[in-house]
């Protein structure tokens, strides 16, 4: 039983009632449709899902959306009246969700911030309704595997999905960048479970299975400015601190160094950003490492953050089916795949990136907020990783906003609010619903979608909205 933090009763009796009723589809023989949202968080649930419907035996498909509106919805309603678990997303679309799927049972597992109210057909499950916060405390996939938890108590072992959903929301926000709140009870499940070990130490990307020089340069969350993308400075700054990258002529990875090399080499990393005014960026370089002791060393999957960032990078890049694929244990030629999407993801990113410093224009700082103009330029399923890193690398003064146009004409925004207290979830709904759009999501990390010809009207809204917001008025 969850019993140990504020609201964990109330939200386990939300997810029993999502169990009951999961079981009573599957006893009727029903075709379980899952719908889910194409991130890391998003990802994981559908796996999560997924595998325990697998398991169960239940007929399911599993569908896997950019966003939720009225087209997807509709599209839902005509297809068949089927029962559908909407995961990692829902919440903030209640009333849409009740207008077009009035005849279909539903089941909305969940962390945004609600929006709306849910008819009688809608179970729904969300940790803001017990008051606990789903921006850093429960992720989509952590509410997907409390319902497959209750569904079976043998669905632990299924826990290291929702640590990696988590950690894909960046949820890892507590002391040491560690799991807080509800996925505290998750991490404790897999632990026991067997299925992932917790420690401290550096969090460079491919800590695990990169030479220390490429998995410094491939570290972009927090983005190091003159080391993120610079396999040669990398190299530099390590022959400058005496830490060799080969022995017996094979290359070094992380887990290979001395704890005083680590030292040495985080020393180094401080004063190379110390002297740009960023040292508090170096300071999100250590924290709680999650190993996922299942899967096989030398791969991304034995680390949960880079186990986050491919699924997040088969998203991104059109092709989510892998990253459900391997959620549900495909280690063969999905993983090669993925694996080859990861790295084509991470150089369109690092190169997202420098043409946003490095391009007048693209980076606007206003009154209040910061703008990323993608316009056509930036790929509207990278503006979510470029503002999640671009904010952990601006001042905190300001929110941020990025914004990319699709072909159809929508533009497509992320809002980021990290340290500020404001709700940039209502901000972004309310802007959006002014200029004719949708908008939503977490208190500091928020996205909306309107008219591309109304982006210009939208960003002046916003701005003034956060300095309202900022101001208390």
């Amino acid at each position: 039983m969850l019993t140990r933090f504020l609201g964990e009763q109330s939200f386990q009796k939300l997810v029993e009632k999502a169990a009951i009723e999961i079981r009573k589809w599957v006893n009727e023989g029903s075709v379980i449709r899952v719908i889910s949202h194409l991130d890391a968080d998003g990802l994981s649930a559908a796996g999560i899902l997924g595998l325990m419907l697998y398991r169960s035996e239940a007929s399911f498909k599993i569908r896997i959306t950019r966003w939720m509106n009225e087209e997807v919805l509709t599209e839902l309603a005509e297809e068949s009246d089927s029962p559908i678990i909407f995961a990692d997303s829902g919440s903030g679309y209640l009333d849409l969700i009740g207008e077009h799927l009035k005849s279909v049972p539903v089941i909305v597992l969940d962390h945004h911030e609600i929006c709306g109210t849910p008819t009688g057909n809608i179970v729904h499950v969300n940790p803001h309704l017990c008051g606990i916060d789903g921006a850093k405390d429960l992720s989509g996939a952590g509410a997907a595997y409390f319902a497959a938890k209750a569904f079976d108590e043998e669905n632990m072992d299924l826990s290291h999905l929702a640590i990696v959903g988590a950690l894909g929301d960046m949820q890892d926000s507590y002391e040491g960048r560690s799991l807080g709140g509800l996925n505290t009870l998750i991490v404790e499940d897999a632990v026991k479970s067997g299925v992932v070990e917790v420690e401290r130490d550096l969090l460079f990307y491919g800590r695990e299975t990169r030479p220390i020089h490429k998995a410094l340069a491939y570290t972009t969350n927090p983005f190091i400015p003159g080391l993120s993308g610079e396999e040669d400075k990398c190299l530099a700054l390590l022959a400058e601190v005496g830490i060799e990258i080969k022995k017996g002529g094979r290359w070094r990875a992380l887990r290979d160094l001395s704890e005083e090399e680590k030292k040495k080499l985080f020393s180094a990393i401080v004063n190379h950003v110390a002297s740009m005014g960023l040292a508090d960026v170096a300071m999100k370089l250590i924290g709680a490492v999650y190993t996922l002791v299942k899967e096989e060393p030398w791969t991304p999957l034995r680390d949960g953050r880079e186990y986050a960032s491919l699924l997040n990078a088969c998203g991104r890049m059109d092709k989510a089916g892998l990253g459900v694929a391997i959620c549900m244990g495909d280690r063969g030629k999905a993983l090669k795949e993925a694996q080859e999407t990861l790295e084509e993801y991470r150089r369109v990113i690092t190169s997202s990136l420098e043409m946003i410093m490095e391009e007048p224009g693209m980076l606007e700082e206003k009154r209040y907020i910061y703008v990323v103009h993608g316009g056509e330029k930036l790929d509207d399923k990278l503006v979510s990783t470029v503002s999640s890193i671009l904010s952990g690398n601006l001042p905190k003064s300001k929110a941020l906003i990025a914004y990319a146009l699709t072909e159809d004409g929508i533009a497509k925004i992320s809002a980021r609010a990290s340290g500020l207290k404001i709700d940039l979830a209502e901000i972004m709904r309310k802007s959006a619903e002014k200029f004719s759009g949708i908008g939503g999501g977490h208190a500091v990390a928020a996205g909306a979608q309107i008219p591309a010809e109304k982006i210009k009207d939208f960003i002046d809204y916003v701005d003034k909205l956060v300095g309202g917001a900022l101001r208390g008025s």
